[in-house]
């Protein structure tokens, strides 16, 4: 059950709400105001990657109400950006009641984000900035979209220095993060972890963005930028941290993969 409902705190901005769970905000007045925590992280990781303003190509696997394909349009101008989603109902309910803008170059391909992939035009392989990994059933990520074949179908999309970020939710332990880490790792030269230090330490329920990329480590000498940008507080976990972060952690393969864990309905005041 999918509904769009106002924000009562915010004039002009939505709130997406799927089975109980909030999904997506926008400022429709300002699509650079971003609410989550978690996407206003990412948002710092597109200010930062490339020249500020400067135009980019961005794949978005998972469209909720397409806040960050908003922010992208806002804050670079000119992109071409691509978004899968696999539920044709939430596509109308947000075209309806959230229009994207018009100037925007932003296509929607409806389907499972996984056999999309698989079908995308050639003139995608390699040609992708970004690669924005948002994919929740409900509140939960498909074990499908967790494994290294599925990262084999992204990986050839990306540019040299491109960037895949994932959001990744979980709990206690987070034994989904860890997994998402390590199979990340086994696919790109660098990764990193960045989310309230709580969450980072296994110890509450919550989104921890992944970032990894093939580039040199000389191309990614923003991330330290990205903490300062906030939420506060942040920490980011990379190299030695990081590999202690996956220590004894399988990448995840097809055979492994399973959902991420439900956060308890009291999270979102919904219980």
């Amino acid at each position: 059950m999918a509904e769009i409902e106002d924000d009562r705190f915010v004039p002009g901005a939505v709130q997406l709400v799927v089975d109980g769970t909030p999904q997506s905000h926008v400022n429709l007045d300002d699509p650079s105001d971003l609410f989550f925590e978690y996407i206003r992280r990412i948002g710092h990781v597109i200010d930062l990657f490339r020249p500020s303003g400067a135009p980019i190509s961005a794949l978005h696997l998972g469209g909720g109400a397409f806040t960050l394909p908003r922010y992208v349009e806002a804050t670079r101008p000119g992109s071409r950006q691509q978004v899968i989603e696999i539920e044709d109902a939430l596509v109308d309910l947000v075209r309806e009641h959230a229009p994207l803008p018009k100037r925007a170059s932003i296509r929607v391909r409806r389907g499972d984000a996984r056999a999309v992939l698989a079908k995308l035009p050639a003139g995608m392989q390699g040609a992708m900035d970004l690669v924005v990994v948002d994919i929740f059933a409900g509140a939960r990520t498909p074990a499908h979209v967790s494994s290294l074949e599925f990262y084999d179908l992204v990986r050839p999309l990306l540019a040299p220095d491109g960037l895949v970020v994932l959001n990744a939710a979980d709990g206690t332990g987070l034994p989904f993060v860890r997994g998402q880490a390590a199979t990340l790792a086994a696919r790109f030269a660098n990764v990193v972890a960045v989310a309230e230090p709580q969450v980072l330490k296994g110890r509450r329920f919550g989104n921890v963005v992944l970032i990894a990329s093939n580039g040199d480590v000389s191309e990614l000498d923003w991330l330290p930028r990205l903490l300062a940008g906030g939420p506060h507080p942040a920490r980011m976990l990379e190299g030695a941290e990081l590999s202690e972060l996956i220590r004894g952690t399988s990448p995840v393969t097809d055979a492994t993969a399973v959902d991420s864990p439900a956060p308890a309905r009291e999270l979102f005041g919904r219980g």
